[in-house]
């Protein structure tokens, strides 16, 4: 396998309630899951072919469970990506060069045996992981924006953490609030209006998460 590394900033928003069943083993709100995400690249490489000031974003949507399978998936990449840019994160964000089961990536692309083509596009990401604040435009394909929970009584901004120390994506994410809206591609994304998002630091190897 080809050795690479991405550390940097994740946005996700997802149909299901604050906090995302899926972090605690427990099915979909609904039954299904949609789901859109974020990348701000601060550094990695696959190989040679370094990473590090790229953008991407994923688009997924499953008919139940994600464990359950037959989903469909599109990787949307930083338009000012060389091919050899391009190629190695659809590697990488397709689950390919990583040890099984070791990043989401793997885990989602296994479950997505649909497959659309990769776009490339110009992807503008603001995030703020200590406030819980950020939007990210995809052009002509999606925007996504999250904001912090609010505290049911008074409003104020609520913060809550999720703790993964055996997890495949994370080992820390700020819990948020989030909407996705798409307008182009090849998956439209109908539920996400107020639904769960969070924040993360990644720092992942094919390895999996990369531990301090």
């Amino acid at each position: 396998m080809t050795n690479w590394t991405i550390t940097g900033e994740e946005m996700a928003n997802c149909n299901c309630n604050f906090g995302c069943p899926c972090q605690f083993s427990v099915l979909p709100t609904d039954g299904t899951c949609e789901a859109a995400v974020v990348y701000d690249i601060e550094s990695g490489h696959h190989g040679d072919v370094e990473l590090g000031g790229l953008k991407a974003a994923t688009v997924y949507k499953w008919p139940g469970p994600i464990h359950e399978g037959n989903g469909e998936m599109q990787l949307i990449i930083d338009s000012n990506a060389t091919a050899s840019q391009k190629a190695a994160l659809e590697t990488i964000m397709s689950g390919g060069d990583t040890q099984e089961m070791a990043t989401m990536w793997f885990v989602f692309g296994a479950m997505c045996p649909t497959k659309h083509e990769t776009l490339s596009a110009h992807i503008a990401i603001d995030i703020d992981r200590e406030s819980r604040i950020g939007k990210a435009t995809v052009d002509g394909i999606l925007e996504v924006e999250g904001q912090p929970l609010a505290n049911v009584v008074s409003g104020e901004p609520h913060r809550v953490r999720i703790d993964l120390p055996h997890g495949f994506e994370f080992a820390q994410a700020e819990a948020a609030q989030g909407r996705t809206k798409t307008s182009g591609g090849s998956i439209a994304l109908l539920k996400n209006n107020g639904t769960h998002a969070h924040f993360a630091r990644l720092h992942l190897s094919g390895d999996g998460v990369v531990r301090a």
